[in-house]
């Protein structure tokens, strides 16, 4: 199991629900953070409580469904020179639940797809080069598990796209100290998941920052954070190395 004492986590859509709990689990854990939210207001609280714990930090903003923003988002990283070891693409959109599925309108499949999954991809493509060029860097990138719902056509093809973007590119990683993983949350009671879920947002830790702590040049792994429940970290690392990737 590595140390993230004193490396660099960018976290997408840290101001709320599973984004919020992992950046607090790995300030606790000594890692510096850039905290991402569409508005730097909505991680200002934040930003007091992962500091609290001595470690550095700093909040970014950018609306993910534009990739400009994006791109002004990576260069002001870039520009502060901070050196991103570790990413958790976090942030996502679930839209309205489309009964009437053969009525979905096209807007719910463009935005999905440029929150869910490009924007994304324009993170990956920015950040892996210097990971590779520093010899470390892990990616974490967050799936869902939804299945035959046309309902939510945008987001699960979005993320159906993710999971094929994570393992086509994790395969040119493999055997390296850069590890490309997934993680699925599971239904947790958040905004995006609603108050009918199965389990409470905490739960999901550590499970959905394991991915960060392996030590094993093995990327294409999933980890389904509900398999994690009530684990140590220390555990949770040793059961996610004898994982087989996908």
């Amino acid at each position: 199991m590595i140390s993230v004492n004193g490396k660099w986590a960018l976290i997408t859509g840290a101001s709320r629900g599973i984004g919020n709990l992992t950046a607090l689990f790995m300030a606790k854990n000594g890692c510096n953070l850039v905290l991402h939210s569409r508005s730097l207001e909505h991680t200002k609280k934040l930003l007091e409580e992962v500091k609290a714990f001595g470690v550095d930090a700093y909040c970014i903003e950018a609306e993910l469904a534009n990739s400009a923003e994006v791109t002004r988002m990576l260069d002001e990283i870039e520009a502060k020179g901070t050196a991103i070891d570790i990413v958790f693409n976090n942030a996502a959109v679930q839209l309205t639940y489309r009964k009437d599925y053969l009525k979905t309108p096209i807007e719910d499949l463009d935005l999905s797809l440029r929150v869910n999954f490009i924007a994304i991809a324009m993170i990956c493509y920015r950040l892996l080069p210097k990971m590779v060029e520093r010899g470390f860097g892990r990616i974490i990138n967050t799936t869902s598990g939804i299945r035959d719902q046309p309902e939510q056509a945008g987001y699960s093809a979005s993320k159906a796209a993710l999971d094929k973007f994570t393992l086509d590119l994790g395969v040119k990683y493999d055997g390296t100290d850069v590890i490309i993983s997934l993680t699925d949350p599971g239904w947790c009671r958040t905004d995006l998941g609603g108050p009918n879920a199965d389990h409470d947002p905490e739960d999901s830790i550590p499970g959905v920052a394991v991915g960060a702590f392996v030590n094993d040049k093995k990327s294409r792994r999933f980890f389904n954070a509900t398999d994690f429940i009530g684990m140590s970290l220390e555990d949770a690392v040793k059961k996610s190395e004898a994982l087989k990737a996908l």
